[in-house]
Order: C-alpha cells, then sequence, then structure tokens
C-alpha cells in the first residue's frame, strides 16, 4: 500500500474485475438519419449565410430546419466549443452528456447531437466530416468530443487565481446576450456544456484524466451538420488555438473560425421525417 487510503485487494479482486461489460444505452433501435437522403441533398445546395467568428471571441447564427451549417477551419489550427439551442424555445437546448451516451466520447458522420429532456430529439446530424480519417491514435485521443464542458472563468480562478474574461463559456454567454439582446448575467444561464468542434481529446492511460492535445485541423478543414429542427447556434473560437499547450490563454496562436449556412432544393427533402419532441407521456407522471 502507497498511503493510508489505499485499501488491500480482496482475495476475489480478480474475479471481480473480469466481470464483462455491459453497453449502457444499446442504440441499434435508434432511428437513423436517413443519411442516402440527406448525402443527396447535399448536391447542389447553396450557401445562403456565413458568420466569422474570430479568435478568443464567440459568435452567433440561426440555421432554418432542413438547411446544413458548417464550420469551417479557415487560416489555422483552431478548436471551437458549440452550443445549440430550439431557435423559438431556449430551453431546448444541447444534451453532451446523453449524445456522449447514446453515441460514443467523440462523434463523426451519422451521430446526431440530441437536446436535453423532457425534450430528447436530435437537434442536427453530421452529414460530413474531413477530419473522419483521424478516428482513434496511440494515446486514445480522437476528434470533436462530447466529453468537456467549455474552459470558463470559475474553474480557471478555482486553479490559477486569476480571471480571463475570454473563456469558451464568456464568449458564448456575451454571443447570447447580444442575439438575444438580454443581459449577458441571464444569457450565462443558458449556456451549457458543449461539442467541442476540432479537439483532439481523450483520457490519460495512467491517470485517467481528461487531456488534450494539438488539434488536426487545417485551413480547409471542415464539419457538416443537418438542422433537424430550427436552431440557434452560438460558436467560440477557443483561447487555446488548437489546444496542444494550454486553454484560456492570451499567447498560443489563435485564428476565427466560420459558420455557413447551406440551403438544399426543397425536392430533395421529400420524404425527409423531422424529428418531434420525445413521446414519452409525463401526464402519467415521472
Amino acid at each position: 500500500m502507497n498511503s493510508l487510503f489505499d485499501m488491500p485487494a480482496p482475495a476475489d479482486a480478480e474475479e471481480r474485475r473480469r466481470k464483462p461489460p455491459v453497453v449502457v444505452y444499446p442504440n441499434g433501435t435508434l432511428q437513423p438519419a436517413d443519411m442516402d437522403l440527406l448525402h443527396a441533398a447535399r448536391q447542389g445546395m447553396a450557401k445562403v449565410d456565413e458568420v466569422i467568428v474570430p479568435p478568443r471571441e464567440g459568435g452567433s447564427f440561426r440555421v432554418p430546419k432542413g438547411h446544413f451549417f458548417r464550420i469551417v477551419s479557415v487560416e489555422g489550427s483552431q478548436v471551437g466549443d458549440l452550443n445549440l439551442w430550439n431557435a423559438k424555445d431556449l430551453s431546448e437546448r444541447f444534451f453532451s452528456g446523453k449524445t456522449r451516451a447514446l453515441h460514443a466520447t467523440h462523434v463523426g458522420i451519422g451521430d446526431r447531437l440530441w437536446s436535453i429532456l423532457p425534450y430528447l430529439r436530435p437537434m442536427a446530424t453530421i452529414t460530413h466530416d474531413t477530419l473522419g480519417w483521424y478516428g482513434w491514435d496511440a494515446d486514445g485521443a480522437g476528434v470533436h468530443d462530447v466529453i468537456g464542458t467549455r474552459c470558463d472563468p470559475y474553474t480557471n480562478r478555482l486553479l490559477k487565481g486569476d480571471d480571463y474574461h475570454q473563456c469558451c463559456h464568456s464568449n458564448l454567454s456575451r454571443a447570447l446576450a447580444k442575439e438575444m439582446n438580454i443581459p449577458v448575467q441571464e444569457a450565462e444561464f443558458h449556456v451549457h456544456d458543449v461539442l467541442n468542434v476540432f479537439m483532439c481529446t481523450g483520457f490519460t492511460q495512467d491517470t485517467h484524466q481528461y487531456f488534450m492535445k494539438a488539434s488536426p485541423v487545417r485551413p480547409g478543414d471542415f464539419i457538416e451538420f443537418f438542422a433537424e429542427i430550427d436552431l440557434l447556434g452560438a460558436l467560440s473560437a477557443c483561447p487555446g488555438g488548437d489546444c496542444g499547450s494550454e486553454h484560456s490563454s492570451d499567447t498560443v496562436p489563435c485564428y476565427p473560425l466560420r459558420v455557413e449556412i447551406w440551403r438544399p432544393s426543397p425536392e430533395r427533402l421529400a420524404g425527409y421525417v423531422f424529428p418531434e419532441r420525445n413521446a414519452y407521456p409525463r401526464t402519467h407522471g415521472l
């Protein structure tokens, strides 16, 4: 034993450890997106809007249901923190924890971004990813994680003892406040755990701590989503740049990100079934 807190292993320790893993949420019964139809709908679509998110800042955008949107690397290796809301109801927002449980720690083509309870429906479906080749590296890291929360000034103060105002939490709060014309203190309560776009992360094999490493994203890379409902989005160009050394920093190189909104021809979506809110009958009690 190495410390007062180490406990001796029982005689049947190895037997206990050999119990087989069981997937908590087997997703074989999930209704998948019609990826063939969505792939066909991507052909011939037209870009109708774009938003540039400056380095170490946040920006907002809106995507009508049935449109596609892309987050694009434009100048250098840069990660982004993404929040999504129902454009008509901020109480329905992205649920990173359930997305992680239904899919995986990192998401890719065909995976869906789910909304919180009691709505629990797909908000967006990933339709293209130029970093799909990355897979899992020797450190156990992948790209586009739904593990981390977002860098924030409160944790920064807790760990470093100073105040930093360009954290992704702060950037997302300011972007939402500006978009909705509400006080930033009110907007902050709507900001939630994120999809870490382009971020390369995993858990260390020894201490099992969340780690980040330099993102493989390069100018021209993008991840693309299909809006399953009318969306309001906010994106922070993380002050960690490619997150290869630190975040919440004014010293690492940072670059802008571009959000593009694309409109497909309506006839190409003929027959597509858009998701309704979860059908669980709440009137029967919780």
